[in-house]
């Protein structure tokens, strides 16, 4: 009998000696928060960042995802990432109104025609400190957009600006809301989680998302008709607690800092891209109705608003603002080489 329970003990020892050694292996444990749903391209862009900072790392980081808002609330990430409660959030800069007004330049229609080219002058404006003091709480590892923006709607075909009046459309910042004042509608802020449960409700009529948002969130269920215009493209961030990344030694500093900047920057927006095709091709299939506005932002019926409201945005934000803003033809020529 002692020697069972000898051999028990040893087995038993046997077995929670690697599980410990397995903790300990990890020096730092990264909680990361987001906001997108565990079966989107985006979740699975984010394991990926964590796979590779596990493997650059031999495993002394380990990454533990919280997708769908469960650490934090989408409009919370940030100050979650500056409180602790997060290691590393990702997040949209406009959900936190005024606190990254230089950012959301990269927001004003038609600045970019893509995700990955949106990233590269998005991250390049980082990189080169245009925007650098917005982030100042944390650590940035990298920003990134979506692709074009569109409209999508319940039931109404959206042709032309006036087809937009009195419909209540879901905005994600106060930059794009003001586009779609101008252009006669009513704008409702939410983030993008809230959007599937207030359209089947009533409560908003429609939604400015890329396509990569109408597969993410399951809004193809429910918008039948879809805007192609290049409204606007989002400002993303990806960022770690300053704390944490300081108290990390130099070499895992190291390992975060190849994992940043604007390679990843592009290929997130790559990414977007990706995801763009699939949720265009699931409308396609479902035979809804896609009305393309030919010239995008240059068609004289939705030109003037759309340039009074970038107007704004420069007018609010100042010379500084407007400079970034002069910057970025150059900075598209040199991403598109």
């Amino acid at each position: 009998m002692k020697r069972i329970t000898s051999v028990l003990i040893a087995a038993t020892i046997g077995l929670v000696a690697p599980i410990q050694n397995a903790q300990a292996a990890a020096e730092f444990n990264l909680r990361f928060a987001h906001f997108w749903p565990p079966q989107a391209g985006m979740s699975q862009q984010f394991q990926a960042w964590g796979d590779a900072v596990e493997k650059d790392s031999n495993g002394r980081i380990k990454v533990e995802m919280y997708p769908s808002q469960t650490l934090a609330k989408a409009p919370k990430i940030y100050d979650a990432v500056v409180s602790s409660i997060a290691d590393v959030g990702a997040t949209v800069q406009g959900y936190t109104a005024n606190r990254f007004p230089l950012s959301q330049v990269i927001e004003l229609p038609g600045i970019a025609e893509s995700g990955a080219l949106g990233s590269c002058v998005f991250q390049t404006l980082l990189d080169q400190g245009d925007i650098a003091d917005e982030y100042s709480e944390t650590h940035p590892l990298f920003v990134f957009t979506h692709g074009p923006g569109m409209i999508h709607t319940k039931g109404t075909a959206v042709k032309t600006p006036e087809d937009l009046k009195g419909l209540r459309i879901r905005r994600p910042t106060a930059v794009v809301a003001d586009l779609l004042t101008g252009l006669g509608s009513q704008p409702v802020g939410m983030p993008a989680p809230q959007i599937y449960q207030s359209m089947s409700r009533g409560v908003i009529d429609g939604a400015t998302l890329p396509w990569e948002g109408v597969k993410s969130f399951r809004l193809n269920e429910l918008a039948d008709n879809h805007t192609d215009i290049n409204l606007y493209t989002l400002a993303f961030v990806v960022t770690m607690n300053k704390g944490t990344y300081e108290s990390m030694p130099a070499d895992l500093r190291q390992v975060i800092d190849k994992n940043s900047g604007l390679a990843w920057a592009v290929k997130t927006g790559q990414l977007m891209d990706e995801q763009d095709k699939v949720g265009l091709a699931q409308a396609k299939e479902l035979g809804h109705t896609i009305t393309t506005i030919e010239g995008g932002v240059e068609n004289p019926a939705w030109k003037g608003v759309l340039e009074q409201a970038t107007e704004n945005y420069l007018s609010q934000n100042g010379a500084t603002a407007r400079s970034i803003y002069e910057k970025i033809p150059a900075l598209s020529k040199n991403c598109r080489n």
